[in-house]
């Protein structure tokens, strides 16, 4: 699943939530979790701004964390208490698992899902408001297709998102995400491609390629094509396009059409954003995850040694249940095993109906301090990934003034008398960082 930063699955629901308000209108959107939820805020803001809905706040809930549905709720009593007579939607992935539990706000004026979120017909006020309804949610696995929505650089940001996959058709022992989204479904790749030499039409020089399961695309379409023959149809059909990248991806899943494109085409991004969740073997199998650690291990040293540039970023989960202190370690050494640059660390959450909640679960204390050892050797690595960038000349995206990211997604703050405009390509000489950052300067 997409992360907070480049894509994504995962949501950073153990930091504070995105909240993608827009003040300009009668009209707002607060977002929770994923980049892929962003993405579908822009969708939904489009579809009520055309159909003229007004004085509405709509909530775009995440459910990986029991601490993402608190964020939440505690949220929508204060969108309330600040706008006593706004109509409250809520969405997402919370309201799609449990929709009773927002239902039963007396906040929340409707809840509808993640399917009815994406129709436009949804938005009509009349639709919307109308009748006594309070519920509209319908089973998500009933949904077959995806609609291959367009958002130009998603709300004014500078690189643009293009959603091919939805859902996921695994069932991790963690993860309630599949009963939110529903099973694996794709775009068709023309209908990607189109989409693409639009965004590049419209001065767009990054586009990334999101999904709740990215590398399952294409299990659904006839043939069965894998994600591998999408990118490289992407890279074939739009050669105006600077540069492609991908958001969270399965390493199991990486096809070797895959791999000739991430190795051998400079247009697409060197970063990859791993779902590994735990470098232990018997909690990966606890996980009903498919890799192993050696896998995980083997993976990431052929891509580095095919393309020394890429960096790789992953999910951890700290403290799943049964979880021993070996088993920790074994998570903690991978870091440093995989080169990862950028971890996403997950107290571990058991999320009521998955088979996770029912396991022997650790003390909250013992989650804590895994979870900041996991951070704090994280934070280790990322600064040694920004050591090895010093001295080098980086094609970065700006994507504001003074700010931008290097192709494997490394920050950059630069000083400019004249900025760039958000979205420009720049070449910026890499000349030292904070730990967190990058510092350069622009090359004429």
């Amino acid at each position: 699943m997409d992360t907070p930063e480049d894509n994504p699955a995962a949501s950073g629901a153990d930091r504070p939530p995105q909240r993608d308000e827009k003040p300009d209108e009668a009209l707002k959107i607060m977002t929770f979790g994923c980049r892929l939820n962003a993405w579908e805020s822009e969708v939904m803001h489009n579809h009520a701004r055309d159909a003229g809905l007004t004085d509405a706040i709509l909530v775009n809930t995440c459910a990986v964390t029991n601490e993402a549905v608190r964020q939440a709720r505690q949220s929508i009593r204060k969108a309330r208490r600040d706008n006593p007579d706004a109509k409250i939607i809520v969405t997402g992935c919370a309201a799609q698992v449990d929709p009773d539990m927002f239902a039963q706000m007396p906040e929340v004026d409707r809840v509808i899902g993640n399917d009815e979120k994406m129709k436009a017909e949804t938005f009509q006020p009349a639709t919307l408001l109308g009748g006594t309804e309070k519920v509209r949610v319908n089973d998500i696995m009933s949904v077959t297709e995806t609609a291959g929505h367009l958002v130009e650089g998603l709300g004014g940001r500078a690189r643009a998102y293009v959603q091919v996959q939805n859902g996921c058709d695994h069932r991790c022992t963690f993860c309630i995400i599949p009963y939110g989204r529903g099973n694996s479904r794709s775009v068709a790749a023309g209908e990607v491609v189109e989409a693409i030499k639009t965004l590049v039409g419209t001065g767009h020089s990054e586009v990334v390629l999101t999904g709740v399961d990215l590398t399952s695309w294409g299990s659904d379409l006839p043939g069965q094509p894998q994600l591998g023959r999408l990118v490289q149809a992407i890279l074939k059909e739009v050669p105006d396009l600077p540069r492609l990248r991908l958001s969270s991806i399965d390493a199991v899943e990486i096809d070797e059409a895959l791999f000739d494109a991430v190795l051998g085409e400079v247009r697409v991004a060197p970063y990859l954003h791993l779902s590994l969740q735990a470098g232990d073997n018997m909690i990966l199998k606890r996980m009903k995850r498919r890799h192993s650690r050696e896998e995980a291990i083997a993976l990431c040293a052929r891509l580095k040694a095919a393309r020394p540039e890429i960096a790789f970023g992953a999910d951890l989960i700290a403290g799943f249940p049964t979880e021993t202190e070996e088993m920790f370690a074994n998570s903690l050494a991978l870091i440093e095993a995989c080169a990862l640059a950028y971890v996403h660390v997950f107290p571990f959450s058991p999320r009521p109906g998955t088979p996770a909640a029912r396991m022997p679960q650790l003390d909250r204390a013992l989650i804590k301090a895994r979870a900041a050892r996991l951070r704090s050797a994280s934070a280790d690595a990322l600064a040694r990934h920004l050591d090895g960038m010093i001295g080098r000349v980086e094609a970065a995206l700006v994507e504001k003034p003074g700010f931008a990211r290097a192709a494997n997604f490394a920050p950059i703050r630069f000083d400019s008398a004249a900025p760039p405009r958000a979205g420009a390509l720049v070449n910026l000489d890499v000349s030292g960082h904070d730990g967190q950052e990058l510092q350069g300067q622009l090359v004429s």
